[in-house]
């Protein structure tokens, strides 16, 4: 049996989390799941202004915390904190924590291949719209293959304390342990189906142990200290999902069963780099305190794709608030609203969209939401969208006058106007899998 915890669920989460972690014990790896989608473009975009860019730069600074407990404890870390730069990521890392050895995994990053690709005939279509990827050639910012499991398994051979990785897929980083401590092949599609589901369950950190948990979230204990999931690994597929004990939040049928749920499609056929896994098969079973056993999981062949998470600039978006308080609260942010829009009507403005929502009359469930009373106050929210930033700022410049100019009560403009962002959008597409030749380079 093996002990495989996760400690970031993204990056921006709770950076006590890991330490905690190691400390609590005892752990065979630790994973650390930083990116999403728009991460990667994030990420791209800090490299363009700086080559030495392009990580999550809260993982090196992370690893000097941990560079003595991963040595005494010997811990495996295993990261996709390297985005789009894994190799600076990890000479960052050995800089920081100078007696860890490092490996990084690449071949993820096709940014430089998409002509190649089209030259090809690859259309790379959204796999959302069927719109062939040549309708954004020319505002393409990221483009990454999400890798699966057995690049990470390679790196772990050489004996690195330290993996680094970009896109790969999330549940890959739990995976990559149990292929390489069990041996498994490529086509043991149950184990790996089962070990997929193992990773899945702890990508996003505390969200397996309570956190963000509909079910009994008013009786969840201690989420101030929640404890991150761990799995205790079984050569045979089954494995146990708990928590280090005497830390808060729960691990229970409720739990991992909203996990379970969390960003999948077709149930009978989650496809990953690495298998199918059909989720109708998973057997729950509460094994005791903070203990789930979960068994039964089949898989199936994996595809003969990759998946290509693509991203590219869409234009420019703002987004202004007011609130408006009692008498007639909604009333007045409906009423602000349309002075809003009339008068950016009246200046000839055009945009690709125009979004209003009043936060505290229904906004979070529209038509489902209850009859809204009349509230002590509501807050106002509109965004615009639009090629053209030069209207996007004009909107800026129209919200706040309302102070004065529109109806009664209005506060909460001390940050006065809205600041103009780029939209980058996410394009999903496919790539034989073929095409992509992932690699491992140890960092000295």
């Amino acid at each position: 049996m093996i002990r495989i915890a996760n400690g970031q669920g993204f990056w921006g989460d709770w950076l006590e989390a890991p330490v905690r972690l190691l400390e609590q014990g005892p752990l065979d790896y630790l994973t650390l799941d930083y990116l999403a989608e728009v991460t990667m473009s994030i990420l791209q975009k800090q490299r363009q202004r700086d080559p030495n860019l392009g990580y999550a730069r809260d993982f090196p600074p992370l690893m000097a915390r941990l560079e003595r407990l991963v040595r005494e404890r010997n811990v495996k870390v295993i990261a996709n904190a390297g985005g789009v730069n894994p190799v600076a990521c990890a000479r960052e890392v050995c800089r920081m924590a100078p007696s860890l050895k490092v490996a990084v995994v690449l071949g993820d990053d096709v940014l430089d291949r998409i002509d190649e690709f089209l030259a090809k005939g690859y259309e790379m279509r959204n796999l959302d719209t069927g719109e062939p990827l040549e309708a954004i050639r020319g505002r393409i910012l990221s483009a990454n293959a999400y890798l699966g499991a057995f690049p990470l398994v390679k790196a772990l051979a050489t004996g690195a304390d330290v993996v680094i990785s970009g896109r790969c897929a999330d549940a890959s980083l739990a995976l990559a342990p149990m292929i390489y401590e069990f041996a498994w092949r490529e086509a043991d599609w149950d184990l790996l189906a089962a070990g997929t589901v193992g990773g899945h369950i702890i990508e996003c950190g505390a969200q397996a142990t309570g956190g963000n948990c509909q079910a009994g979230w008013q009786t969840m204990p201690n989420l101030a200290d929640i404890g991150y999931p761990i799995l205790e690994a079984e050569p045979d597929g089954t494995f146990v999902v708990t928590k280090p004990p005497g830390t808060g939040g729960r691990v229970d049928l409720h739990t991992v069963k909203e996990q379970l749920l969390y960003e999948i499609g077709d149930p009978r056929a989650y496809i990953t780099p690495d298998c199918i896994a059909d989720f109708t098969t998973i057997r729950l079973e509460e094994c005791g305190p903070d203990r789930v056993r979960v068994s039964r999981v089949r898989g199936r062949p994996r595809t003969d794709f990759l998946k290509l998470s693509i991203s590219y600039a869409a234009g420019w978006k703002a987004v202004g608030t007011l609130v408006y308080s009692w008498p007639d609260a909604i009333d007045k942010a409906r009423a602000a609203d349309r002075i809003v829009r009339e008068r950016l009507a009246r200046l000839g403005l055009r945009f690709e969209e125009v979004h209003s929502e009043v936060l505290g009359a229904g906004a979070c469930h529209g038509p489902a939401a209850a009859p809204a009373p009349d509230p002590p106050e509501v807050q106002l929210r509109i965004g615009v969208r639009s090629q053209d930033r030069s209207a996007v700022d004009r909107f800026t410049r129209e919200l706040i006058p309302l102070v004065l100019s529109g109806p009664p009560t209005a506060t909460g403009y001390g940050e006065g106007r809205p600041a103009v962002h780029e939209v980058v959008a996410f394009w999903p597409a496919l790539i034989p899998r073929h095409e992509i030749q992932p690699r491992v380079e140890q960092v000295p």
